[in-house]
């Protein structure tokens, strides 16, 4: 089972950028779907974007298509979430996940993965 260890999170103005980083270990992170999620407190975990392997089908949330970007760097075993001109919200805490059965498409992507981090958090200041 692969291990998953977010960084990248923090303090940031709105209108800003961040790059969350997920660094894998334990698994050739190619073989395995990715996905970023969120959760803020009292409120259900939610997928920002998702992407499927081998084939890279791509999901993204309403709320954050034109941009978040997801990426993976199968070399480096790294998943990153590029997050550009962030709204205030309700300080989530973001959690990076991995599978290598489960299969996200264009249109759908749930909790069904098998492997998440720790967390990181990010707060938009207004």
């Amino acid at each position: 089972q692969v291990q998953l260890v977010e960084s990248g999170g923090g303090l940031v103005q709105a209108g800003g950028s961040l790059r969350l980083s997920c660094a894998a270990s334990g698994a050739t992170l190619g073989y395995y779907a990715i996905g970023w999620f969120r959760q803020a407190s009292g409120k259900e975990r939610e997928a920002v974007s998702c992407r499927s392997a081998p084939d890279d089908r791509t999901y993204y949330a309403d709320s954050v298509k034109g941009r978040f970007t997801i990426s993976r760097d199968n070399a480096k075993k790294t998943v990153y979430l590029q997050m550009n001109s962030l709204k205030p919200d309700n300080t989530p805490v973001y959690y990076c996940a991995a599978d290598p059965n489960y299969y996200p498409d264009y249109d759908r992507c749930s909790a069904d993965f098998g492997s998440w981090g720790q967390g990181t958090q990010v707060t938009v200041s207004s």
